[in-house]
């Protein structure tokens, strides 16, 4: 994943250029009143406005240029990122758009939108909170009784990813066949929190939308940790959409939607956590793999 980035910004060098004055554009399509409170939807398909994408680095970061126009967020906020390696990946979404603008593909640029504007406005315990809360709810933790050959699936494919995380941060998760869910210690909480506490609020952002995405906690943080693929995760949050859908035949265009529609923000929300992380050992890592 870091290599592929690295390949953008060896490529993307052409994008970057002396920072430019002009109209201005709350995700790309125009000035936006502020949204106060709730998360941002992505706008309906709109036409295309501009030929040319640019990078440029201001006092505040990397900024992106439609043609002449400095992007702007729905509020109405100077767009920038801080890394030339996110502005790269989130011009290359620009850059990619045909005859329409589909911001629903562009999770990177909604991403951005969401820390620069703190639409929920939320500081960084609670963005921390929400994300641990999840385990209350977390897909890996609910088993079911039956039938049989499912109670097998679940244990063989989600049990190996609970037992590392409880090993990685040294805590008791467990599963649950009740409708109550597991109980989960409040040390396993508190770890949780620590952990999460490392990340910045950019990042936490990613993390939240991941966690959202796959509806697990856990899968998010063996993702982060590159202890899952992308793939990997999103086949282990669907496990049961999944073992469903095998019992029916003629499914194979309804199963190839459903995961694109789940594959299209996961790898996203991933890139940005990592793009965003101040963990020098996960980029570490990451050049390294």
């Amino acid at each position: 994943m870091w290599r592929s980035c690295l390949r953008l910004r060896d490529g993307g060098r052409r994008l970057l250029n002396r920072p430019r004055s002009g109209l201005t554009a709350s995700e790309g399509l125009g000035r936006k009143p502020p949204i106060p409170f709730r998360a941002y939807v992505p706008p309906a398909e709109r036409k295309k406005f501009y030929q040319n994408v640019s990078i440029s680095q201001g006092e505040g970061g990397f900024e992106i240029n439609l043609d002449h126009r400095k992007l702007r967020t729905p509020q109405g906020k100077l767009f920038t990122v801080p890394s030339e390696a996110l502005a790269i990946a989130v011009a290359t979404e620009w850059d990619s758009q045909q005859d329409t603008i589909k911001m629903y593909t562009m999770h990177l640029t909604t991403l951005c939108n969401t820390s620069l504007d703190n639409p929920t406005q939320r500081d960084k315990d609670q963005l921390i909170r929400a994300a641990v809360k999840f385990l209350d709810t977390d897909t890996v933790c609910y088993r079911v009784e039956e039938p049989e050959t499912l109670v097998e699936l679940q244990r063989n494919e989600w049990d190996p990813v609970i037992s590392w995380a409880e090993r990685r941060y040294g805590v008791e998760i467990g599963s649950s066949t009740s409708i109550t869910g597991p109980s989960i210690p409040a040390r396993t909480r508190e770890v949780l929190v620590s952990h999460l506490a490392s990340y910045n609020m950019w990042a936490l952002q990613g993390i939240e939308f991941v966690v959202t995405q796959l509806k697990s906690l856990v899968l998010t943080l063996g993702l982060m940790d590159l202890h899952l693929t992308v793939e990997q995760a999103v086949l282990l949050s669907r496990l049961e959409e999944e073992y469903q859908l095998s019992a029916w035949k003629n499914v194979r265009p309804w199963r190839v939607m459903a995961l694109a529609v789940t594959l299209q923000p996961v790898p996203s929300g991933t890139l940005f956590v990592h793009l965003c992380s101040e963990s020098t050992a996960i980029k570490h890592k990451l050049l390294q793999g």
